[in-house]
């Protein structure tokens, strides 16, 4: 009895101590990323050869949403002055020496051991080493009839978002074909297992298992998934990749039973009459590659896509308002000031994720302002056991238009691109086209994207118009201007490197008038 507590207390030192190492990685990403961030926003990928020698492990490490978004954010200084290279070295210089003593710093938060077990632990979280680290709780719910939501967490600086496994229920009429199809599998927890097991039990084994994406945050957590479900056939898109070194599936974790996942499923009888789907494939620059799938489950009119099209409400998702611990990363972002202590309220929360969703997406969106550089650094080195970690560290501000700059984007949830990803597809109008003219054709009336809100109620119509801008021949947003600008300057600078020419444009939209906070 005594060895058993030694070890488990041994375990969560350990644990604990990982934590902080890679929240101190996390901090000098913010720094190393910057010098790749064109890379970044063409889905840069790397291997990890430590998850790729790991008998279940599998993985690239791509932070789209995350390193991505700290690599562009260090690309500005204060007032995102990309031009001024000079100007933005130096202050790298002095900037990358405060975040190096930050990162010494004692700034991991106190965790609440009791509130997510043992269970949710995920050992291979340092493949990919951000939040929620190896604490990766699941919840499951049901989308439509016979169409289940896995939701885990991720993001790094506490813009924390759901990540979404789906499942569907197929040929539940044949003894023999009975069961389920995973896509886009999350990290393969005892939770998320056992959660898994219900339906398996209720339904029928695993028949099939479709990694969507070439990004990481999706394929890290796809080999070990598989490896959990041998039996099962593992698909992945055909055009999986690595930078800098474009490396075979092997040595990127996946599986020996590995197979591409055919461009259409038209013409085949591949999913017997229960599914179809087609693959969107856009080369936006050289060296990399975006795709994403689009799944139809006939029985319950839904599809399944991955990063194509995504929605949010003013309303934090499930995922981050049961925990104590994932419900920090709202009232983090809902301070007004470094020291403040936010109260645990509804408003609070909707404040904080409004901030997160804006970041998210924009990184430095129109209504707030950035500051990376060392000044906020020493302020949150004066206080390194600040509660929620990060020594408090407080880079952005925000203006009295934050409210009108978040209603703007959501319009109340109306479907959306997320913006790093339409500067992608803006690369490739025809093929989203011809995309969107196999789509349209099937009968749903709800879309489930693996990211924010779902299900979204959507019919092949209002699914069209969401890529209105491949069509129209402008890239436009339908949200503020001023939210676009610093990606429109990083398309106009950083990006012409890596990134093809867009046939569109830059991104572009209706001016606000959004006002931001006064310098400091």
């Amino acid at each position: 009895h005594v060895k058993a507590l030694y070890k488990n207390h041994l375990q969560q030192k350990i644990n604990t101590n990982m934590r902080r190492m890679a929240k101190q990685l996390s901090l000098l990403l913010l720094f190393a990323c910057a010098f790749h961030s064109g890379r970044r926003a063409l889905a840069f990928t790397i291997p990890s050869s430590q998850n790729a020698q790991y008998s279940r492990g599998a993985t690239k490490c791509d932070m789209k949403l995350n390193a991505g978004e700290t690599s562009n954010q260090q690309n500005n200084q204060n007032e995102m002055k990309l031009s001024d290279i000079s100007d933005r070295r130096s202050v790298f210089s002095k900037a990358s020496l405060a975040m190096g003593a930050l990162a010494t710093a004692n700034v991991a938060p106190s965790m609440a051991e009791a509130v997510i077990t043992e269970e949710s632990n995920w050992p291979l979280w340092t493949a990919l080493p951000v939040a929620p680290y190896n604490r990766r709780r699941t919840i499951r719910y049901e989308v439509g009839p016979g169409v289940h939501a896995f939701d885990q967490l991720i993001g790094i600086y506490y813009v924390h978002v759901p990540i979404r496994m789906s499942v569907v229920v197929v040929h539940q009429d044949d003894a023999s074909r009975r069961g389920l199809v995973v896509y886009a599998p999350v990290a393969p927890t005892k939770e998320c297992l056992s959660l898994m097991q219900e339906l398996i039990d209720k339904y029928g084994p695993v028949r099939d298992i479709i990694d969507p994406s070439t990004a990481v945050e999706h394929k890290v957590n796809a080999g070990p998934f598989a490896r959990a479900f041998p039996k099962s056939n593992f698909y992945v898109t055909d055009k999986q990749y690595a930078f800098p070194l474009n490396l075979p599936n092997s040595f990127l974790g996946l599986p020996s039973w590995t197979k591409p996942l055919p461009r259409t499923s038209r013409g085949t009888d591949m999913w017997g009459g229960e599914l179809e789907h087609e693959v969107l494939t856009v080369k936006p620059g050289i060296g990399s590659m975006f795709q994403d799938v689009a799944l139809y489950h006939k029985s319950s009119e839904t599809v399944l896509v991955c990063d194509a099209i995504f929605a949010v409400t003013e309303e934090p998702p499930r995922i981050l308002i049961e925990e104590e611990e994932y419900t920090r990363a709202l009232l983090f972002h809902a301070r007004d000031t470094k020291d403040e202590v936010v109260e645990d309220t509804p408003e609070n929360r909707r404040k904080g994720w409004r901030r997160i969703v804006l970041l998210f997406d924009f990184f430095f969106p129109g209504s707030g302002r950035g500051n990376l550089g060392p000044g906020p650094i020493f302020e949150a080195l004066k206080t390194p056991m600040y509660k929620d970690g990060w020594g408090g560290w407080k880079p952005f501000s925000w203006g009295e238009d934050e409210v009108k700059d978040f209603e703007t984007f959501s319009a109340s949830g109306k479907p959306t691109v997320l913006p790093i990803i339409q500067i992608i597809l803006a690369r490739g109008p025809e093929e989203v086209q011809r995309w969107l003219g196999v789509v349209t054709k099937w009968n749903f009336k709800r879309v489930v994207p693996m990211h924010l809100d779902a299900p979204l109620a959507l019919g092949p119509s209002e699914f069209a118009d969401t890529f209105q801008f491949t069509k129209s021949g402008k890239n436009e947003v339908r949200f503020c201007d001023e939210d676009v600008q610093f990606l429109r300057k990083a398309e106009e600078g950083p990006l012409k490197f890596s990134a093809y020419k867009s046939p569109l444009g830059t991104l572009r939209g209706e001016p606000c008038g959004l006002r931001k906070p006064p310098k400091s």
